[in-house]
């Protein structure tokens, strides 16, 4: 077996994933075409029952940041309960979009029937979003998974030309990090209080 990585390698690198919002993006600064390819490349790479890849990403740049960003603003504002509207909310959809330069809508496509339970499906495309981090991380980009609520409605669904029985799990927001950004630093909880053992 071929070794790419050492395990310390890859540990240090999971570790020091983290979400950079897209306000520490620079939104001036493009990602490559190729590069994109590769992160999503490494995406597809996750565990799927069936080999059904139920996984389809939807990339947006350039001026269809700005339509994502108004067809945002415009489902939050058609589907959110008036007791529930935050303005703070609808200017975030409306700047965050623009902010990033990549946003990258991820769909859960449902192709395993009834033989594969549509949880499966959903972790299945989970673990290619990890996958897609952890490259994006591994190349020096930040992003952000954002899962707003409006993207499990039916008006989102229709704008992203899904199927009924899709799922858009969440926004990507890539790009390059602002120039001295200071690496968000984290905590877990130590995994022997989340662990239990098991041996007779």
């Amino acid at each position: 077996m071929t070794i790419i990585a050492t395990h310390e390698q890859l540990s240090a690198l999971i570790r020091h994933r983290r979400s950079i919002k897209p306000v520490d993006l620079d939104s001036s600064r493009g990602v490559e075409r190729a590069l994109l390819m590769t992160i999503l490349e490494d995406a597809t790479w996750a565990p799927t029952h069936g080999l059904t890849e139920p996984w389809k990403f939807i990339v947006h740049q350039g001026a269809a940041r700005q339509r994502l960003a108004e067809t945002m603003q415009r489902v939050y504002q058609a589907t959110t309960p008036a007791n529930e509207f935050r303005e703070d909310k609808m200017k975030k959809m409306g700047e965050n979009p623009v902010l990033a330069p990549v946003v990258i809508a991820c769909v859960m496509e449902r192709r395993g029937g009834a033989k594969i339970p549509e949880i499966e499906e959903i972790e299945a495309v989970a673990c290619a979003l990890q996958n897609l981090q952890l490259s994006a991380t591994a190349a020096g980009l930040g992003c952000y998974w954002s899962s707003p609520p409006i993207l499990g409605t039916h008006e989102f669904a229709e704008w992203l030309q899904i199927g009924a029985e899709d799922r858009c799990v969440g926004l990507i927001y890539l790009g390059w990090p602002k120039s001295g950004l200071n690496w968000p630093r984290s905590v877990r909880q130590p995994v022997e209080s989340k662990t239990v053992w098991r041996e007779a």
